[in-house]
C-alpha cells in the first residue's frame, strides 16, 4: 500500500514539473526586434537583386551566454509596377524569402523582378523560436539594370592592353618592319619531309583530325594542309588526304586546289586523291593504318584533334619508316605523338602555324600582341604570390604592402569593383 503511494507521487511530482516547464518555455519573452531597415538595389547585376540591411536585436549580443537570438528571418511583399495612369496592384500578404544567422545584419536578395517594387520586414527569432515584432522598411524599392559590371573593369583594362597591342603589332608589320617570331622546328620540318618523299618517290599522307570543320583545331590543321600542299605541288610530289567527316573532305579539296593554283600547278591536283572513308572512328583509323602498310608514304602529317587513334597511326608510320610531324592541341594525346613521331606541334604552337607559314599582317600582329597579354598575366602572377607571400611571412608588414596585397584580392581578382 504504501509502495503505491509513493509511486502516485512521484507520478505527480513528475507531471507538475513537466507542466512547469512547459509553461516556462511557452511564457519565454520574445527577442527585441532589430531596427533602422534600410533596402537599397544590387550594384553590377541585370536587376535581380535588392541588398537588406538592418541594426541588430539588442538581445543579439557577441557575448550573450546562452544566446538569444538565432537567426533573423527576412520576409517581401512584391507590388506589380502599372503604367502611371493606374494605379500599382498592392499585395497583402508578406512572404519569407530568406533567413541569416546571428550576429548577420545583411541579406541579398537575388530573386527580385525589375517590374516590381518591393517592401521587407526582419524579425529576430529565439532559441526557443519565439519571434520578435516585425521592423519593416517604409520605401518601396525597385531593383536597376545596370549595364557595366564594374566588377570586370579590370578585365577591360587588360582587353584594351592586349587589343592595343595587337594593333601596334599589325601595324608595324604593315610598315615593313621583320617581327621576331620564334622558329617551330615541326614547321620547319615540312619542306624536308616533302623533298624525302619526292626524293624516294613516294607519296604523302596527311590526316586533318577526326573531327568536324567546327572544331578550330580542324582549322588549324588545314591551314597547315595549304603549306604542305603547296610544296608537294612545287616538288611534283603526291598527296593523300583520307578524312572521316564530308565537310572537312570539301574543305580539303578547296584548299589544295587553291594551293596547286598558286604554285603553277593546277593540272597536277587530283581530286579523287582526297576522299571521304566514314565517321566510325575505329573504322576510319583501320582504313588509314591498312593503306599506310600497303602504300607506305614517306612522309605523314598529322594536324587536328586526335584521340585514342593517336597512338595506332603514328606506331603505324614509325613502323613504316615514314617521317612523321604531328600537331595537336589534345593534351591527353600529345605523349604519344611525342614518342612515335619526328617533330610535334605542341598547343599553341599549332594554332601561330597560320601566322607562322603566312607571314600575314593580321596574323602575325594577332600573335605577337597576345603574347603581350600572356607576359603581362604571367607578371602579374608572380608579383602577386611574392607579394601575399612576403606579407604573410613577415611579423609586421609595411601597411602599404598590406594595402596593396588587400586590392589585389579584393578589386582587381575580387567582387569589389575597379577601385577601392
Amino acid at each position: 500500500m504504501q509502495g503505491s503511494i509513493r509511486i502516485r507521487m512521484m507520478m505527480l511530482m513528475a507531471a507538475f514539473v513537466v507542466v512547469c516547464g512547459w509553461s516556462a518555455i511557452s511564457n519565454a519573452a520574445p527577442p527585441a526586434p532589430p531596427s533602422g531597415i534600410t533596402v537599397k538595389d544590387a550594384p553590377n547585376d541585370a536587376g535581380t537583386g535588392l541588398i537588406v540591411e538592418w541594426q541588430l536585436s539588442p538581445d543579439d549580443r557577441k557575448d550573450a551566454d546562452p544566446r538569444v537570438v538565432v537567426r533573423y528571418e527576412i520576409d517581401r511583399l512584391a507590388r506589380p509596377l502599372k503604367p502611371e495612369n493606374e494605379t500599382p496592384i498592392k499585395e497583402s500578404k508578406f512572404a519569407k524569402v530568406g533567413e541569416v544567422n546571428f550576429q548577420l545584419a545583411k541579406y541579398l536578395d537575388q530573386n527580385a523582378n525589375r517590374q516590381h517594387e518591393y517592401l521587407y520586414r526582419v524579425r529576430a527569432v529565439s532559441v526557443d523560436g519565439e519571434s520578435s515584432t516585425a521592423v519593416e522598411s517604409t520605401v518601396a524599392v525597385q531593383p536597376e539594370l545596370q549595364y557595366f559590371d564594374m566588377r570586370r573593369a579590370w578585365y577591360l583594362v587588360l582587353l584594351v592592353v592586349v587589343g592595343g597591342a595587337v594593333v601596334y603589332f599589325i601595324q608595324v608589320v604593315k610598315s615593313g618592319k621583320d617581327l621576331k617570331i620564334r622558329k617551330i622546328a615541326g614547321l620547319e620540318a615540312v619542306e624536308e619531309a616533302v623533298g624525302r618523299a619526292t626524293e624516294m618517290g613516294r607519296s604523302c599522307l596527311f590526316i586533318p583530325g577526326i573531327l568536324d570543320i567546327n572544331d578550330i583545331q580542324t582549322v588549324a590543321g588545314i591551314t597547315v594542309m595549304s603549306r604542305v600542299a603547296g610544296l608537294v605541288a612545287e616538288y611534283n610530289a603526291s598527296l593523300e588526304i583520307p578524312t572521316c567527316r564530308s565537310l572537312v573532305m570539301t574543305t580539303s579539296r578547296e584548299t589544295v586546289a587553291a594551293a596547286y593554283l598558286s604554285a603553277g600547278r593546277p593540272d597536277a591536283y587530283r581530286e579523287d586523291d582526297i576522299y571521304y572513308l566514314t565517321d566510325e572512328q575505329f573504322g576510319y583509323v583501320a582504313a588509314v593504318t591498312g593503306n599506310m602498310v600497303r602504300k607506305k608514304p614517306a612522309a605523314c602529317f598529322y594536324m587536328g584533334a586526335f584521340f585514342a587513334e593517336s597512338l595506332l597511326l603514328a606506331e603505324t608510320g614509325n613502323a613504316i619508316g615514314a617521317i612523321q610531324v604531328a600537331g595537336t592541341a589534345m593534351p591527353s594525346q600529345l605523349p604519344f605523338f611525342v614518342a612515335a613521331c619526328d617533330y610535334t606541334l605542341i598547343g599553341e604552337e599549332f594554332f601561330a602555324a597560320s601566322a607562322y607559314l603566312s607571314h600575314e599582317p593580321h596574323q602575325l600582329g594577332s600573335l605577337k600582341g597576345q603574347d603581350i597579354g600572356k607576359f603581362i598575366g604571367g607578371i602579374l602572377i608572380i608579383a602577386g604570390c611574392l607579394l601575399a607571400t612576403v606579407v604573410a611571412v613577415m611579423t609586421d608588414p609595411p601597411s602599404g604592402l598590406e594595402s596593396l596585397v588587400t586590392f589585389i584580392r579584393e578589386n582587381i581578382l575580387g567582387e569589389k569593383g575597379f577601385m577601392p
